[in-house]
């Protein structure tokens, strides 16, 4: 049984400049740190990405993945793997609350489960770093002031 880690971050910025920075997956592997290539494979009727292809590289954890993207409103956004070549499941979400003053607490919670062997603390170790490093790219790349393309669109 998959065991899910989370952890959440307050940002600087309204909800909507946090999803719009989430949403910029061609944008991933300039914060993201695991991310080294992201590519969208197909959107929904509103544009948004609903499979994204991601060449991730985090440490224990390196594949290449396909994952199908799930968005609740404006202040959520979840994932499941669609295909994988090293992972059995990775499940994922970004809740957005807003924090008052302007900011948004953002909670990121992962469920990671490999095909190989690989010890539970070992797994929980790689998904804390990965959604700690998400969360600190992520708040670096919002409160940085260069927005994502849609939010400049709007």
């Amino acid at each position: 049984m998959a065991e899910h880690t989370s952890s959440s971050i307050t940002i600087e910025a309204a909800p909507a400049d946090v999803m719009a920075v989430i949403a910029d997956f061609a944008r991933y592997p300039d914060w993201t740190g695991e991310v080294k290539q992201a590519e969208v494979l197909k959107k929904d009727d509103q544009g948004r990405a609903e499979q994204v292809r991601l060449v991730m590289d985090a440490g224990a954890i390196k594949d290449d993945q396909v994952l199908g993207y799930t968005w609740a409103g404006e202040h959520e956004v979840s994932w499941t793997l669609v295909k994988s070549q090293m992972l059995r499941q990775l499940d994922g979400s970004y809740l957005l609350k807003p924090a008052g003053g302007g900011a948004t607490e953002v909670t990121y919670q992962l469920t990671v489960d490999v095909k190989i062997p690989m010890l539970g603390m070992i797994k929980r170790k790689a998904e804390k770093v990965i959604i700690d490093r998400a969360l600190a790219g992520l708040k670096k790349r919002v409160e940085s002031g260069d927005p994502a393309p849609e939010a400049t669109e709007k």
